[in-house]
């Protein structure tokens, strides 16, 4: 057996704990991280993968009398890199994993059997998870484990994770974990292949030669290659893809394909019919329509509407409004303001707490009084949407119109969030596989997608003015979703990422399931998230202090008065709606009700306040989902189009006649 190198995601408290590691692995949506916090309990952490936005959650449990700790892995359809996650992941498996333990869905054994025969080409010690038994036992399904156990010479365990059925005996079977006896069978022109890269690979290496002829991704990027025969390995790769007609990974996913349907005629047995609906099972029958235009479409308008009124309007508006103004604006921050004057004598201090960019007053009320109640809102239904399986089929119904501008159907629930709230809307665009679209969606956020309390402030502007205002608004900001995503998509490099789209079951939540992903994630977002919006109260309060942000107001006027034409108090509008987007637009409303914007004036300051940059808190968000770097280039380009769209509807509107 090989030996692996050092995990980078080596804990020091695990380190000198943990008596042995088990990485969970699989299919998305086929029950990991349900498994994973039944086998770790509370001691869990969640953070971001080295160099990734991607989350990898690891937690520890008693085994026997060993302390185990457990690593729940992203969701994966193959070793061959499409995305993030699958990137992550395979990093994983090739640093010292210890035990894998490959979590499938019992229904899918056929797609489990590829995925097993990839990962046992690891020689890693594994364990295969056959979960959702009640529902494979449901549909009619009959697998003989014992004697798939025997084929692959691993343990096989039947588990239900939603009951924790099985889960004392898949605990059991880490102990008796092996490197799986399968070998992987392929054309003899292959084999060659493998025998021809495994000449130029270290002995200990010459285990991922397969996976290296599979990959399309550099040999840099396998961190257990040389550096110095990174070079060679490449040479060697071209060439040997250079004598195929076909695409080597087409040709490995049918050998193991062929494979695998031939050890599931041995041990699957009595099945339903390969992937019918079981008749009068009514949630089945739901998942079908949702996947058809009709009433699909009619199905994905109301579970977006209510998205939208639970997160939008209850998070967004009730909540936020009940926690800022009752809670933090009636309660704390008067009591921590008193406290402070009371216990801190230096002014300079005090305003750092308690001021305009205080701490206290700015930093975790933002935080806590509009955020969080929009973050926990968000968790629960994306939860529920997760785990009832609509999520899938909503994603797919979708991908066809999203192709558009240069997205799938994954982006759907970003753009869709993004009404409600950008931030959180930004935080989803993990779900999309490639960098590409990852960026491509959080420009799109920032720069055409209003959220719930901006819209609000802007339809109560629109009301009092003609419909050709509202009209000429709404032009603009769908033309330029659709413009700019589609011109984007061309000029941004990177080719777009396959959509593969795992359709589970639907089925009804579990509460304690679900409140324990929502508390998982609400403990990420407190240690990850709150800091950020402390750092970044203290850099405007020392902005401030010295005065610059004045100097900024000062600077931006000219542009606002003779580039826009609108009068020099909208100026502070811009900045301030740059700590809330609704305070902007609250501003302006408030420079239209005292008579102090014209017709014309009205139209370009919604189209400018619409386009302009996002909230703080967003642009915090995107620091650090998308760096530093690509959120100043974001930043300016949409500083850039907001400022010449806004120019460009105020000289129409002035050749038209409008004052």
């Amino acid at each position: 057996m090989h030996s692996h190198d050092s995990s980078i995601l080596d804990n020091p408290e695990h380190k000198q704990v943990a008596d042995m590691r088990a990485v969970l692995v699989g299919h998305p949506n086929v029950g990991k991280s349900v498994l994973f916090n039944a086998l770790t309990g509370k001691y869990v952490t969640v953070s971001n993968y080295p160099g990734t936005t991607v989350d990898v959650a690891q937690g520890t449990g008693r085994v026997r009398g060993h302390l185990v700790e457990f690593v729940d892995s992203p969701g994966i359809y193959s070793l061959v890199s499409h995305s993030e996650e699958e990137k992550v992941t395979r990093s994983l498996l090739l640093q010292s994993p210890g035990v894998l333990i490959q979590v499938a869905d019992a229904k899918n054994l056929a797609r489990t059997l590829s995925l097993t025969f990839e990962l046992s080409e690891l020689n890693i010690p594994m364990v295969l998870c056959l979960n959702m038994m009640d529902e494979a036992d449901s549909w009619g399904y009959r697998i003989d484990a014992e004697r798939l156990s025997e084929i692959l010479g691993i343990p096989v365990v039947k588990t239900v994770a939603t009951t924790q059925e099985g889960l004392e005996e898949l605990r059991k079977s880490l102990f008796q974990a092996a490197p799986p006896k399968w070998k992987n069978s392929y054309p003899p022109e292959v084999q060659r292949a493998i025998r021809n890269l495994q000449a130029e690979l270290p002995d200990k290496l010459r285990f991922i030669s397969a996976l290296l002829l599979q990959n399309h991704t550099p040999p840099e990027d396998f961190p257990l290659l040389p550096p110095q025969i990174s070079g060679r390995i490449a040479h060697c790769l071209e060439n040997i893809r250079r004598r195929f007609l076909r695409p080597l990974p087409a040709i490995f996913i049918e050998s193991r394909r062929e494979q695998a349907a031939l050890v599931l005629a041995e041990v699957l047995t009595s099945p339903a019919a390969p992937f019918s609906v079981p008749a009068g099972r009514g949630l089945q029958v739901l998942g079908q329509w949702c996947l058809r235009p009709w009433p699909g479409y009619l199905i994905a308008v109301l579970a977006l509407w209510a998205l939208y009124e639970f997160v939008g309007v209850l998070g967004a508006q009730i909540a936020v409004d009940f926690l800022e103004n009752t809670v933090f604006g009636g309660t704390v921050n008067p009591v921590l303001t008193r406290a402070v004057h009371l216990l801190v004598p230096w002014p300079f201090l005090r305003d750092m707490l308690i001021g305009d960019y205080g701490v206290f007053t700015m930093a975790l009320t933002y935080a806590f009084a509009l955020i969080l109640p929009i973050v926990t809102t968000f968790f629960l239904a994306l939860g529920f949407l997760e785990d009832t399986g609509y999520l899938p089929r909503l994603s797919v119904l979708l991908n066809r119109a999203f192709k558009i501008i240069g997205l799938n159907g994954k982006a759907v629930l970003p753009m869709i969030l993004g009404v409600g709230c950008g931030t959180m809307a930004l935080l989803t665009t993990r779900i999309l596989d490639t960098k590409k679209e990852r960026i491509l969606a959080s420009f799109l956020l920032a720069l055409a997608v209003p959220c719930s309390a901006q819209l609000g402030v802007i339809f109560a502007m629109t009301a009092g003015l003609s419909g050709s205002v509202f009209a000429l608004w709404l032009f603009v900001v769908v033309a330029t979703f659709l413009g700019a995503g589609w011109v984007s998509s061309k000029l941004l490099p990177g080719a777009p990422a396959p959509f593969l789209m795992e359709i589970p079951p639907m089925r009804l939540p579990q509460m304690k399931n679900l409140l324990t992903k929502v508390a998982s994630r609400l403990k990420w977002y407190v240690w990850e998230v709150v800091p950020l919006f402390i750092y970044g109260t203290l850099a405007l309060y020392f902005l401030d202090a010295l005065g610059w942000l004045g100097a900024v107001e000062r600077f931006c006027a000219p542009l606002i008065t003779g580039l826009l034409g609108l009068p020099e108090k909208a100026t502070e509008a811009f900045l301030v709606g740059f700590l809330r987007r609704d305070y902007g637009a609250a501003g302006l409303y408030q420079l239209q009700r005292q008579g102090l914007l014209s017709l014309r004036q009205s139209a370009v300051s919604l189209v400018a306040i619409t386009l302009f940059m996002p909230c703080i808190a967003q642009w915090f968000m995107s620091v650090k989902e998308r760096g530093l770097k690509v959120t100043l280039a974001i930043s300016g380009l949409v500083i850039f189009y907001a400022l010449l769209v806004s120019a460009g509807v105020n000289q129409i509107l002035l050749a038209l006649g409008w004052s």
